[in-house]
């Protein structure tokens, strides 16, 4: 089968058509989408940075324990943010202020007594409690080493920025083997 060739009237409408068009389209820019994707969204930065502080600070906690930080089984452990004061801390050590959670570490390693202490002041947090006590045990079977757990928790507490105060408990609250936490209150 040939083709003919376009007759005069075919090639006079497709030059209008041409025309036509052209007219139309005056004026109008080519559009050339980019290929690339769509930018992510902005990071909070804060949010990572402090994810970040919190993971060195793990690191560095479950890989040195102070050696110079001598805690024997019955010591006492107090701690008082700058700011906290003294008849507040003095109401913390005499059992004024209700409990409102605990934790037990009892059995668990250090590791394991880290992420579980994170995680429960973090949801204390998220429920705005004031006041907890964390079971840490006193330490008699841990033989020379000495109450690692408690050592431990000494400095995790003191370190954490939501932690104003704590206090070994009362006697009957757990003594010398639970510590009573002061939080700061959520704004």
């Amino acid at each position: 089968m040939t083709s003919k060739p376009p007759s005069d009237d075919e090639r006079d409408r497709d030059s209008d058509d041409a025309q036509a068009f052209a007219e139309a389209m005056r004026g109008v820019v080519r559009h050339n989408p980019s290929r690339d994707p769509a930018p992510a969204p902005a990071s909070d930065a804060r949010a990572h940075q402090r994810e970040a502080d919190e993971a060195e600070a793990l690191r560095e906690s479950l890989t040195h324990i102070p050696d110079d930080v001598l805690i024997a089984a019955g010591d006492i452990l107090e701690y008082r943010a700058s700011g906290v004061t003294e008849s507040v801390f003095r109401r913390l050590k005499r059992g004024q202020f209700r409990i409102g959670d605990e934790l037990d570490l009892h059995g668990l390693g250090v590791a394991a007594a880290k992420v579980a202490v994170r995680g429960f002041l973090a949801d204390c947090q998220a429920r705005d409690l004031r006041c907890v006590r964390i079971i840490h045990g006193k330490g008699l079977r841990s033989g020379e080493a000495g109450p690692v757990l408690k050592r431990a928790l000494d400095g995790w507490l003191r370190r954490r920025r939501d932690v104003l105060a704590f206090t070994s408990a009362r006697r009957e609250e757990g003594g010398a083997g639970a510590v009573v936490v002061l939080l700061r209150q959520q704004r």
